[in-house]
């Protein structure tokens, strides 16, 4: 199983998340010219080979009108609202389930926010996490996580940081109360460092991405990334990534199931879309009989089990439910990577899958779709130049 590891020894940074992963990446420069197309001049990531006590990584900068933003929460009063976050995203030129995600992340930050000032989520407005900055980190981290294409995603239980850091409310206790909401569930410890190693950033990637917190597992590794702070400590301020396979190809899983009888389909649609931007590994219908002769449905979801209590809540809140049944289930799956394939079109990404004697490809739809529209010609003849 293609298993991505992430060493939070050092915390975790919406930043430094995305410089390890684009180690990862066999296109550096192409990624980053990508993000910047979709990004629409709004923001500007760039990329540099850094060193950290002698360790060789790459830092990822973002420039906001030619200038490079520090720590926005604490130099700058940048305002935006939830509302606004989810319309710019909603905007942005890249594949449906990598909106998904990003929209999935800010909404962990944003429920956080919303504990922690007594304020409805829609009277909340984002300083450091919702700077333009902080939205270039989410959706480049969303995007590499999409192209990669790991199956499973574990991490190191995180080096939150310890002391005080100043920022647009006051001086705060590290690590700060969203970040300590953000990841209540997670195991998460203070070292000697008296630094806030963990952002509100960093912590809703790892609890959106991340399926179980765990010491490194046998993993046979290919690649290995790391990405570097601002910061400079005694320890390399630096989180490391490994990508390989794990010997257990076979992955558990939770299925959770209920039956309706009395929703409309608009409803059941929204349902099936929320659990979705929660990051639902798959949802579906099926027509089923239910008492009195009545036709009805059966919703399915199918997550991972660290995200079985936020499903949960999402079936309960969104549909009529009263009871939700819960199967524990093994799943075999082919090993998945994204390749991205140059015609006389534009670029297209291809998923490969491979394993088991078969492999298989498939053209991105969102990709083919835009070319299509942009050339004023069929998908069929941009398939033709894929296969060439």
């Amino acid at each position: 199983m293609k298993t991505l590891y992430i060493d939070c020894a050092m915390g975790c940074a919406g930043d430094m998340l995305t410089a390890a992963l684009l180690e990862l990446h066999p296109d550096r420069d192409g990624f980053i010219n990508r993000m910047n197309e979709a990004l629409g001049g709004k923001a500007v990531l760039s990329a540099k080979p850094d060193s950290k006590c002698g360790i060789m990584g790459t830092h990822v900068t973002v420039l906001i009108n030619g200038d490079e933003e520090g720590e926005p929460v604490r130099h700058h009063h940048h305002h935006t609202s939830v509302a606004e976050i989810m319309d710019f995203i909603d905007t942005v030129p890249l594949a449906d389930e990598v909106k998904r995600n990003a929209k999935a992340v800010y909404s962990l930050i944003a429920e956080a926010e919303s504990k922690v000032h007594g304020k409805p989520i829609e009277n909340i407005h984002f300083h450091e996490v919702g700077s333009l900055d902080a939205l270039a980190d989410v959706l480049s981290v969303c995007e590499l996580m999409h192209e990669l294409a790991p199956e499973k995603i574990l991490a190191s239980p995180v080096n939150a940081g310890s002391g005080f850091v100043k920022c647009a409310h006051g001086v705060l206790p590290v690590p700060t109360p969203a970040t300590e909401l953000i990841l209540c569930g997670v195991p998460i410890y203070s070292g000697q460092i008296k630094s806030e190693l963990c952002t509100p950033t960093g912590a809703a990637l790892l609890k959106h991405f991340v399926s179980d917190f765990v010491p490194r597992p046998v993993l046979t590794v290919e690649r290995v990334g790391y990405g570097t702070g601002k910061k400079n400590f005694e320890t390399a301020n630096v989180v490391r990534v490994l990508l390989g396979y794990a010997d257990n190809e076979k992955e558990q899983i939770i299925e959770l199931a209920c039956n309706l009888d009395d929703m409309t389909p608009e409803e059941l649609g929204f349902a099936m879309e929320e659990l979705f931007r929660l990051g639902a590994l798959d949802v579906y219908f099926t027509d089923i009989g239910m008492k009195k002769s009545r036709p009805g449905v059966m919703l399915t979801c199918m997550c991972r089990e660290a995200q079985r209590d936020e499903m949960l809540r999402c079936i309960f809140k969104h549909t009529t439910t009263i009871g939700v049944r819960e199967y524990t289930c093994g799943r075999y799956s082919l090993s998945r990577s994204i390749e991205t394939v140059q015609t006389q079109y534009g670029a297209v990404r291809v998923k490969n899958a491979e394993g088991y004697g078969v492999k298989r490809s498939k053209a991105e739809y969102d990709d083919l779709a835009r070319l299509a529209r942009e050339n004023n010609t069929a998908l069929a003849e941009i398939k033709k130049q894929i296969k060439k």
